[in-house]
């Protein structure tokens, strides 16, 4: 109601706008050039029209002005709270506009440029284009450099550090000029030139008659403190002493080598402030430390800097409890979680943290079972150091890049009216993260799980595990004692736009290489075990990528990809279950629940078990999704989304659900909806609304297509998360 109201109210502003004036309704740039792209104009525009929910809703325009301010009515009350200010057309912005451009074209290399606009007007809205004629675009033919000072001009040289920044042929930019400037202090400040900037560079350009070329001169002047001053060369800076303080009563202090180890700078050395840099990133990976002050002191008469270091630490422990309710497929329950944490136990900035979680559940429509309750208890603790742990390698080889080094050791107890299940898991891991790159990295140098069922009730048993007209052999392997000794490796890139992760993981072939080397035994199913359980032995590759396209400041284009495959061999014919991949739910496809898609065609014939029968060896995900900022902390989202899993082997399970070349793209399911997102900055609240669009899971056309043929009590999925879905 409340959005069909403002939809109502931006459809008939016109007849509230004053008179002489006209409401801004479309503004757009147009070039005369096809090789020009008028995108990089746009941000510069000095009037735009008011933020629409769609293209040609603009939901809050008029809710401010347009309504009745003495209403009594909450809805009316609503509107102006929220609302945004109407935008009239205004001619001087028009011309400070096509200033702007022409200046932002000049500044890009096209000199000769021309701006001007033109309006339409239909019933109080106006219509507003830019029309834009780049002419001829402009290019860099020679370079040279005067540079004063004699050492620089060395330094430079003797790094071919020319050769890597302006050159001969690409367009002329004056933000490309900027970066030259940028990047030769950046350069100059990293090797000693403390007080240097980039005010002591500047250039001449000069058009050659006739032509589309431009001759720069780059000057590197000599130092002045102030125009009084002599000019004279830049002294390069060396390190003096480095030092450090705790602020004043602290009872908890880190180990100076610590201390010493995150510092870049060295005594001695030439003064950098890329190191400089690193050394602030060193020390805030230290959990320890709250906040750190480095200060440079100049010593009189001399090119030498002192360097002190000033520590606050943050509290040595905290102690956390967290209450949570829990809804596993309508049963009811509840949990709790408490945490201690001690963010400095060796007096090295290591973290200490212990969690135990327990939670109850009261199951309900469980028939032919004795215990009608679920419930869990859960023990982890992880030690965690700011460096690698590597023997053999040097402390100071180590701190170059962000790294942590991790021991987790957990365990799991699980009791249902069906089993009780046992996990204990340990795990070795390197984690680091190249901050130039935004490139960061996972290695799970070894990671061990023990997996124990200590007790399966007999009806359970029965029905579905010893009974030879219902064996299910993907559900027997997963209620049988295993070991899984994995290794893995991830790495994931991330800019503004883009999101890579790519990870690979196999367990088992280290151990079968030395079953059959010693001539292990072997269980009834031929497969070789330690402590007489068997071992998995599996492959695991996964692939995402996303990409956002910004159409405005207020709305987003998210295209998202994700591919997974792992295949059993050797001691195993299945995947662990927790190694499967499953289909719908909040991450995947939207118009299914969690696990209620595929493998391929398959349709669901045993409910009790199907959340076993519906996991497979690879998985597509395929996703669109178009996100606008609503009002205060509330944005929506309409979303297409489209996938499935497969099986690699024939599984009489699962029929319909192997992977085919010639049959997969078939079988992609396809969904649609709607969704909000409630923004509270350091975490998202997401609801989506996902109606199914295309079934490969089908018996007739109407399930095959209930885009065409929609079912409510069918076809909608609802889904509450926390985070955005990819």
């Amino acid at each position: 109601m409340f959005l069909l109201s403002m939809m109502a109210v931006s459809c008939s502003t016109s007849k509230y706008v004053p008179e002489g004036e006209y409401l801004l309704d479309k503004v757009d740039v147009k070039s005369d050039s096809k090789d020009f792209d008028v995108s990089i104009l746009k941000p510069y525009l000095k009037q735009k029209t008011n933020t629409k929910l769609f293209p040609t809703i603009k939901y809050k325009l008029g809710s401010k002005f347009f309504n009745d301010k003495d209403s009594a009515k909450w809805i009316d009350k609503a509107k102006i709270k929220w609302g945004n200010k109407p935008i009239f057309f205004d001619s001087v912005q028009a011309e400070n506009t096509c200033n702007v451009l022409k200046s932002v074209m000049n500044n890009n290399g096209y000199l000769h440029a021309k701006v001007d606009y033109i309006t339409k007007i239909n019933n109080k809205r106006l219509k507003l284009k830019y029309l834009v004629h780049p002419d001829k675009l402009f290019f860099i033919d020679k370079i040279s450099y005067v540079i004063s000072d004699s050492s620089i001009k060395t330094l430079l040289i003797d790094n071919d550090f020319f050769k890597r920044g302006l050159r001969k042929g690409i367009p002329f930019s004056v933000e490309d000029l900027d970066t030259e400037r940028q990047r030769i202090t950046s350069f100059l400040r990293s090797n000693g030139y403390y007080k240097f900037n980039k005010e002591f560079i500047h250039y001449d350009c000069d058009t050659i008659s006739g032509s589309q070329l431009i001759n720069i001169v780059l000057y590197l002047d000599l130092f002045q403190n102030n125009y009084d001053d002599a000019p004279k060369e830049h002294l390069q800076y060396k390190i003096r002493k480095i030092t450090y303080s705790f602020e004043p009563g602290t009872t908890i202090r880190v180990r100076q080598p610590v201390l010493e180890n995150s510092m870049m700078l060295s005594e001695g050395d030439n003064f950098s402030a890329e190191k400089l840099q690193q050394t602030y990133n060193n020390f805030s990976r230290l959990h320890a430390i709250k906040y750190t002050n480095i200060k440079l002191n100049e010593i009189a008469d001399s090119a030498m800097l002192d360097v002190h270091v000033h520590v606050k630490t943050n509290k040595p422990s905290s102690i956390s409890f967290q209450p949570e309710g829990t809804n596993t497929a309508g049963n009811l329950g509840a949990a709790a979680i408490l945490t201690y944490e001690n963010r400095n136990l060796f007096r090295g900035s290591e973290t200490l943290s212990m969690q135990i979680r327990a939670a109850f559940e009261a199951i309900t429509g469980l028939e032919g079972y004795q215990n009608k309750n679920y419930e869990e208890y859960n023990i982890e603790t992880r030690l965690s150091f700011p460096r690698f742990l590597i023997p053999f390698i040097p402390t100071r080889h180590k701190i170059h890049v962000n790294a942590t080094s991790e021991l987790a050791l957990s365990y799991n107890l699980q009791n249902r009216p069906e089993f009780h299940r046992r996990v204990f898991s340990s795990v070795w891991r390197y984690r680091w993260h190249l901050s130039k790159k935004n490139v960061s990295y996972k290695l799970d140098l070894i990671d061990l799980n023990y997996i124990y069922m200590p007790w399966i009730s007999s009806t359970f048993k029965s029905q579905y595990l010893d009974d030879v007209s219902s064996r299910n052999a993907i559900l027997r392997y997963n209620y049988e004692d295993l070991f899984i000794a994995k290794i893995g490796f991830g790495v994931s890139y991330s800019n503004k736009r883009q999101v890579v992760r790519a990870s690979v993981e196999t367990s088992g072939n280290f151990l079968n290489a030395m079953s059959n080397f010693i001539k292990m035994k072997r269980n009834s199913q031929g497969q070789y075990t330690v402590l007489n359980i068997a071992y998995a032995q599996y492959a695991k590759g996964d692939f995402e990528y996303s990409y956002a396209l910004p159409f405005s400041r207020n709305s987003t284009f998210v295209m998202h990809a994700g591919f997974g495959i792992a295949y059993p061999y050797g001691n195993s014919k299945i995947l662990p279950f927790e190694k499967r991949y499953f289909s719908g739910g909040a991450n995947s496809v939207r118009g299914w629940n969690v696990r209620g898609l595929g493998p391929g065609k398959y349709h669901k014939s045993n409910g009790a078990i199907d959340f076993i029968n519906q996991t497979g060896d690879i998985k597509i995900d395929l996703n669109l999704e178009y996100r606008m900022r609503l009002f205060w902390k509330i944005n929506g989202a309409v979303f297409i989304d489209a996938g499935n899993i497969w099986t690699l082997r024939n599984y009489e399970e699962q029929p319909g659900g192997q992977f085919y070349f010639n049959e997969f793209y078939k079988q992609m399911a396809v969904a649609y909806g709607l969704g909000l997102r409630l923004n509270f900055d350091y975490f998202i609240l997401r609801f989506d609304l996902g109606m199914k669009a295309i079934n490969p899971a089908y018996k007739n056309s109407k399930e095959h297509y209930p885009i065409f043929h929609p079912d409510v009590s069918r076809d909608f999925a609802f889904h509450f998360a926390v985070g955005l879905p990819f």
